[in-house]
Order: structure tokens, then C-alpha cells, then sequence
């Protein structure tokens, strides 16, 4: 983001053909992550795009809930994804890609600000600002079974030692976190006659809004269950995993747990869903989605053949734990900069995150903001990327944080379908995107709001809506406007469309778009007010050196978690744990007779 405002940047990366590199499931977007994708897209990011060109299958997640909360999610090629994501990068004639290993940061001469990095190597290189984005390298350490311990940024790559040494040295509170990846089999090995096949669905959809790239030839998934034998080995050699033998110290995440959690936290449960996932079509390896695990790897194969289908399964690769230093988000700003340190930017798993969406989202948060910092501008956020880092560096992590849609106040508004809609305009006023993309959104825009105008002025008959009626149980007793009866449960926009002979040339997305905007108008109505009620509080800027310890107004929880968040409006001091709305009134007082004083 930063070479797309025209700022000369420099990706460093330990291993340049590790750029794009899926560490774990190989899989992009899901319930609120695809949300994410879509946004990071529409501010001229590539996740989309690299996506588009990896996809082997596709889903439409939520399909029985309305539309306003369906979610796409991408099955990926492992390696058209990081290719992808390569050629896409080396595009940005702004930006250059080098291999070397940072060990050590570069400050001024206060040691308050960021002057650059130096490598293993002994290179040195000046920046105006840095954006730390280490993963789960930063003293990484691989855990298989409760006595084989490896240290190691993930499978074959270093930690890196130095930087969290140097990070930790410049005062930081450092935690630590896990998380896990399952065994892989060889797709040649499994009896497909004992799973089931999941087949992907809506061929015409895509991740980015501003091309429509072809897709790779398209492969099912496939799945199975953990029953009763699994739990039944998994409880037997429980101590002999890093999690359950006292190996790992770090917390892992709560919504992707290992087997091993599974198996002990819901004894309950006589069986778990597994999925069997396509690495790429130019192998037969599979991801055993469902089956994280830090047991011994002679464990690992004897559950694997308890499964299903996978009675004489070839594990590929076995499964294993990681665990890594993080640094607790509210040591940062809403900028996704380091309080203590001028110009030095956190984003992904360092912040305690997990998933490649949110770090995605951290990453065009901070690569924006470096720059905006740089020259003198506002910190700019918006959507569910907004979202994460309001929760981050707002609320803080006692676990991996993983969005979702119930993080969000205003889940109708930040859908997946209109995040062009939402976030061009920002786009285009911080210089996001060329002219053509520009061009390009304008357009499908302009679709969308066609589409809805057309519902809006085209009238149907009760003959013509006797067929897409038929599904919801209902008639239709006079001529109405099509954006009427597109109100009704189980009617279809696009049905009514077909019905009526009109939109043959409306593409099937602004169709989509115009029947939320439709069915929902009422709900959006509402949010949108809530919306701008919550914009009022944001304008209300807060000093930020305001002493809130010395507010004796303010409860004592308010006053000690106001001090450590450091919140940077009355919306953001409105989200900290433990601030009440009586809090927040004598804030408002306290902040105004503040200012007074030292102006």
C-alpha cells in the first residue's frame, strides 16, 4: 500500500520464494474474513486478485441465512497463490523486493524513532518508517509430541531470534501465543468411497472487484469425521502432546482448536467434521482440515487411520504446534504504530492476530498509515478493517484473535458485496488506485445503482410474478413496482428481473447488490443512523496527553484503563472494557476544561 502512494518501499524477507507462502490452510476468505479480502481489494490490495488466480473451488458460505451475510471463501492452489502474489508485487514499480534476515532496528539519536534495519548480513538500510511483519518467526519454536521441540519460524525456515530480542529490548510487554497446522496425506492413499464429496459453487463470483481473471480448473473437497476411535487414541497418549504435556506455555486459538482440545474440551461430542482439502493440482496432497495436532508423529498416523477413508492413509507431512512471541496491541495506536517509538508499525500475528485476512487487513492499515505519518497526515481506517484494529489496540488479546462478524456494531452495512461501494471514494482520496481501477469501480457502480433504479421504476404484473412468487407461497393481487415485491421472503430480484423481461444486461453481482439494498432497507436505515450517532463521538478528539489518572471524575477501572489504552476519540474511549456512559459524559468535561488549561 505504501508503494501504491507513490512512497519508494522495500519488502525484506528472509526467503524472496517464500513471498506469498499459505503456512497453514490453504484457504482464503470465510464468515467476516471474506469480508476483509474484499476490503483490502477495494483499496487497491492484491489478496483478492492472488486469490482469483488460485482458486480451485469456491464457496459461498451463510447460503441459508439472507444474503447481507453471505460469506465467500476461496479454496486455494498453494503454488499459483504465492506466484500469484509475486508477479502481482513486482508490478509496483515503487516497490522492491530483497532477501536478507533484520536482526536489529535503527533509531535515532533519542532511540525514539525508527531510522531503518540492519540484516544477518551486516546491510544496513535507512527508512523513514518501518512495518514490522514477522508471523509466527519471532523466537518460533515447533512443537511434535512433548519431546521434539524444533526451533523454527514455521516448517524449514530460521526463527528469528535477534529481532524479538531487539523488540523486546526497546521495553515492549512480550507474550506468547500457538497455533497448529494438521497432518497431510497422499490424496492416492484415500478410500474416496468411505468420504463424501463437497463440490464448490457460484462459478461466476470473484474476490476482486476490479478484474475478472479466469479461474483454474475447479476440484471438490471432501469430507469425513473423527469419531469415537480417534478420541479413543487421542485420550490415550494425551501427555504425550506438547499442549497436554507441558510444553507449550502460549494460548492457542479458541475457534481453530487442535484435536486434542477438540477431544477434551467437548467430551460430549461423538464425532468431528473433517475436511479433506486439495493442496494444488499439481499434486495429490491433501490438508487434513480439522486435525491440528501437537501429538507424536507415530500418534499422528495411528488416529489417521481411525478416520474414515483414511484406514491406509500415506502421511505426507505430520502435524505440529507453533509458538512465538507476540506483542499485546495496546502498546500501539490506531495508526498500528508503537506508542514508545516514532515511525516503527506492527501488523499480522505480532499483534496477536491470526489468519491470513487479518493480517492482510493490519497490513494495508499500516502500510498506509506509515506513510500518512510520514507526511503529516490523518491515520485513515474504515469497515471491518477499522474494526480489527479498533479491537486491537482498544480492547487488546488474552488469545489469537480472529474476526468475526459479531465483532462488528454495524454487520449490515460492512458486507463483502458493497465494500467497493464503502471504501472507493477512500481510494481514490488517498491516491489508492490508478485511473483505469478508478474507471473500473465507477462502472460497476454505476451497474449497481442501475439495477436498483431499475427494480424501482419497473412494474410487474400479478402473471408475470406468478412464477417467482410460487417458492414463497405467495400472490400477487394488483400491478406493484418490482422493488416491492422484491421485499417478500424468497422472492428473487432476479427472478422478478426475468419475470418482467428486464435487466438481461445486469450483471448478476449488481442484481445481488440492488436485492440487499431492497430487502434490507429498513434495518440499513437504522444502522446507518446508529452510524453517524457513532461518526459524532469520533469527531470528539481526545488530547493525547490528556492525564487521565488525575481525573477524579472518572471511576478508578476508567481512569486506569483510559491511561493504558491512551484512546484517541470519545468512540474509541466508548469501546474500552470497564468505561461507562458516566464516564464518558466527565470525560467529555474533563477533555474540554484541558484543553482550556493549556491553551
Amino acid at each position: 500500500m505504501a508503494a501504491r502512494l507513490g512512497a519508494r518501499t522495500l519488502l525484506l524477507t528472509s526467503v524472496l520464494d517464500t513471498i506469498g507462502q499459505m503456512s497453514c490452510n490453504p484457504a482464503i476468505g470465510g464468515i467476516a474474513k471474506g469480508t476483509v479480502v474484499r476490503e483490502v481489494d477495494a483499496l487497491g490490495g492484491i489478496m483478492g486478485r492472488a486469490a482469483d488466480r488460485a482458486t480451485i473451488q469456491f464457496r459461498m458460505l451463510n447460503r441459508s441465512k439472507g444474503p447481507a451475510v453471505w460469506a465467500p471463501r476461496a479454496q486455494a492452489d498453494r503454488t499459483l497463490y504465492r506466484r500469484a502474489v509475486r508477479s502481482l508485487l513486482e508490478q509496483f514499480p515503487a516497490l522492491e523486493l530483497t532477501q536478507g534476515m533484520v536482526t536489529n532496528l535503527l533509531f535515532d539519536e533519542r532511540g525514539t524513532r525508527v531510522t531503518g534495519v540492519e540484516t544477518k548480513d551486516g546491510r544496513r538500510f535507512s527508512a523513514r518508517a518501518v512495518i514490522i511483519t514477522a508471523g509466527t518467526f519471532l523466537r518460533g519454536r515447533i512443537h511434535v509430541g512433548a519431546d521434539t521441540q524444533i526451533p523454527a519460524g514455521r516448517a524449514g525456515d530460521q526463527p528469528s531470534i535477534e529481532m524479538a530480542q531487539v523488540i523486546e529490548a526497546i521495553g515492549l510487554t512480550v507474550g506468547r501465543f500457538k497455533t497448529g497446522t494438521p497432518p497431510r496425506v497422499d490424496g492416492r492413499s484415500v478410500n474416496w468411497s468411505k468420504v463424501e464429496r463437497q463440490d464448490g459453487d457460484s462459478p461466476d463470483f470473484r474476490f476482486s472487484f476490479h478484474e475478472q481473471i479466469e479461474r483454474p480448473r475447479q476440484v471438490p473437497c471432501w469430507i469425513t469425521w473423527a469419531g469415537e476411535a480417534v478420541k479413543d487414541i487421542i485420550q490415550h497418549h494425551l501427555k504425550e502432546s506438547a499442549l497436554y504435556g507441558g510444553a507449550i506455555s502460549g494460548r492457542g486459538p479458541r475457534y481453530c482448536p487442535s484435536v486434542e482440545d477438540k477431544i477434551v474440551k467437548f467430551p460430549e461430542a461423538r464425532r468431528h467434521q473433517i475436511f479433506l482439502e486439495p493442496e494444488g493440482l499439481d499434486t495429490t496432497e491433501l490438508y487434513v482440515n480439522g486435525l491440528s495436532t501437537s501429538l507424536p508423529v507415530a500418534v499422528q498416523l495411528e488416529f489417521l487411520h481411525a478416520v474414515p477413508g483414511l484406514e491406509r492413509a500415506r502421511m505426507t507431512r505430520p502435524g505440529y504446534a507453533i509458538e512465538y512471541d507476540y506483542y499485546p496491541p495496546t502498546q500501539l495506536t490506531p495508526w498500528l504504530e508503537v506508542k514508545t517509538v516514532e515511525h516503527l508499525f506492527f501488523a499480522g500475528q505480532i499483534n496477536g492476530t491470526t489468519g491470513y485476512e487479518e493480517a492482510a487487513g493490519q497490513g494495508v492499515v499500516a502500510g498506509i498509515n506509515a506513510v500518512r505519518r510520514i507526511r503529516g497526515a490523518e491515520p485513515a481506517d474504515d469497515a471491518y478493517v477499522g474494526v480489527l484494529v479498533d479491537d486491537l489496540v482498544t480492547r487488546g488479546v488474552d488469545e489469537p484473535y480472529r474476526l468475526f462478524t459479531s465483532r462488528s456494531e454495524f454487520r449490515l452495512l460492512l458486507r463483502q458485496d458493497n465494500a467497493l461501494r464503502r471504501l472507493l471514494p477512500l481510494a481514490e482520496r488517498l491516491g489508492l488506485l490508478t485511473d483505469a481501477e478508478l474507471r473500473a469501480g465507477e462502472r460497476r457502480l454505476a451497474g449497481e445503482e442501475s439495477a436498483l433504479q431499475l427494480a424501482r421504476e419497473t412494474t410487474i404484473t400479478p402473471e408475470e410474478a406468478a412464477g417467482p412468487l410460487a417458492a414463497s407461497g405467495t400472490t400477487l393481487l394488483e400491478s406493484e413496482r418490482v422493488a416491492v415485491v422484491a421485499k417478500r421472503p424468497g422472492v428473487s430480484l432476479a427472478a422478478l428481473f426475468a419475470a418482467a423481461r428486464v435487466g438481461a444486461d445486469a450483471g448478476k453481482e449488481a442484481i445481488m447488490a440492488a436485492e440487499i439494498e431492497i430487502k434490507y432497507d429498513g434495518y440499513l436505515v437504522r444502522e446507518r443512523e446508529a452510524a453517524a450517532r457513532l461518526a459524532e463521538l469520533a469527531a470528539f478528539v481526545l488530547p493525547p496527553d490528556l492525564p487521565y489518572l488525575e481525573l477524579r471524575t472518572l471511576a478508578t477501572e476508567a481512569r486506569q484503563k483510559l491511561d493504558l489504552v491512551r484512546p484517541s476519540s470519545l468512540a474509541q474511549a466508548a469501546r474500552v472494557p470497564g468505561v461507562t456512559p458516566s464516564d464518558l459524559h466527565n470525560l467529555v468535561l474533563e477533555a474540554t476544561r484541558w484543553r482550556r488549561r493549556v491553551a
